[in-house]
């Protein structure tokens, strides 16, 4: 038994040491740059009642939920993500406000998946929300701002591919599909099926437009070449088309911020969260089989809280991002700064003395008495392996 309880339960795990040291300091790295770009920090609460995340909002499903009681009854949640929480903070705080709000945070989710899944099952994530803004500017801040995290995290070849949740809804509806058959070419396209996606749109009965539309679904385009194209396959499909010409906006105004570079549009791309109503992306880069970060507009999901409001965000996944890091060979700088003293009992009053002195003046300073069972290389072994910069004897 007690064996046992040395070790976590399936899906989390501990962070010490070094990696502990660098997920702190990538993290008050992005943190920096969001408030570079105006946003404003928030935290909310590691649970909520379990309508907050409930299927009509179309965020997580139940049985991926860590659920619980409080004492009167109350079915609580460990929340799966964050983005409902900030739109019921949004809601609640910022209910009459008509000017964009800007809001990030940092927190751990937790998702009880299937342990073959292979992941963790609490994860730190890192994002930002624009409120209040339904602009392609604030599509385009918002990715702009993405890629100016994943640079200032040190990453130098990586990419978004950024949709539109609109194009697959379009398309369905336009191909007149039955709610199983919806399913089923989602589940196609989440798993990047692509002959799948072919074979299924082979068993419809589709004219020679909406079959092109069908066979862009897994492709990656990086011009707008491919867009005016696209646009012509869907000039018949109103839903179809205003989703693509966003698409190119959006292109059009990532050119200004000079990033374009990193972005693809993938048209096919969709997501498990089902509140998304406009541009959605996701971030991949090397070392990570995961995306390292998500995000889209969700322009009704404020309205089950009581507001109505245009909204984008997005959120890092630090694990994810750690790791490629990692594989990567990227290392996080980290200055260590601290200090050893090391004293015999009758020094204690001017070691104590002497280590108050240099906190007051900044320093961060560890205090071990002498154990006379140990050398004097016994203790400089030990600064060495915990990086000391100074190491002093009393």
């Amino acid at each position: 038994m007690k064996r046992q309880l040395l070790h976590t339960p399936e899906g989390v795990r501990d962070i010490y040491n070094d990696e502990c040291e660098k997920k702190l300091i990538l993290q008050d790295e992005l943190l920096k740059v969001q408030k570079q770009y105006g946003y404003h920090p928030i935290q909310t609460p590691t649970f909520e009642f379990f309508d907050t995340f409930g299927r009509e909002i179309g965020t997580t499903p139940s049985k991926d939920l860590y659920k619980f009681f409080d004492r009167e009854g109350n079915t609580l949640v460990l929340r799966p993500d964050i983005t409902p929480s900030i739109a019921r903070c949004a809601a609640m705080y910022f209910g009459e406000e008509k000017m964009p709000i800007r809001l990030c945070y940092m927190g751990n989710t937790f998702l009880n998946n299937s342990s073959y899944q292979g992941r963790l099952k609490e994860s730190t994530q890192l994002g930002a929300e624009l409120l209040g803004d339904s602009t392609v500017d604030a599509d385009a801040e918002i990715i702009a701002m993405v890629i100016d995290c994943l640079k200032k995290a040190g990453l130098k070849e990586f990419q978004l591919s950024v949709g539109h949740a609109e194009f697959f809804r379009g398309l369905t509806d336009a191909a007149g599909l039955k709610e199983e058959q919806e399913e089923e070419l989602h589940d196609l396209i989440s798993n990047k099926n692509y002959f799948g996606v072919t074979e299924f749109a082979e068993t419809l009965s589709l004219n020679d437009n909406l079959k092109a539309l069908f066979g862009m679904l897994g492709n990656l385009y990086t011009g707008s070449d491919e867009l005016q194209t696209a646009k012509k396959y869907a000039s018949e499909y109103p839903r179809i088309l205003a989703a693509i010409e966003r698409l190119e906006e959006l292109h059009q105004v990532l050119k200004i911020y000079g990033i374009d570079k990193y972005v693809s549009v993938e048209l096919g791309i969709v997501s498990n969260y089902q509140y998304y109503t406009g541009i959605i992306f996701a971030g991949y880069t090397f070392g990570s089989g995961e995306p390292i970060v998500k995000g889209g507009r969700y322009d009704e999901l404020l309205t089950y809280f009581g507001k109505e409001s245009a909204s984008i965000g997005f959120a890092i996944v630090i694990d994810q991002l750690m790791a490629a890091l990692s594989r990567q060979k990227i290392e996080i700088p980290v200055q260590y700064q601290n200090e050893l003293i090391i004293y015999d009992s009758k020094m204690r009053s001017e070691a104590i003395k002497k280590a108050m002195e240099l906190r007051t003046d900044g320093r961060n300073v560890e205090l071990m008495a002498r154990d006379i069972s140990k050398t004097e290389e016994d203790y400089r072994t030990y600064a060495k392996q915990n990086h000391f910069v100074n190491v002093t004897f009393m």
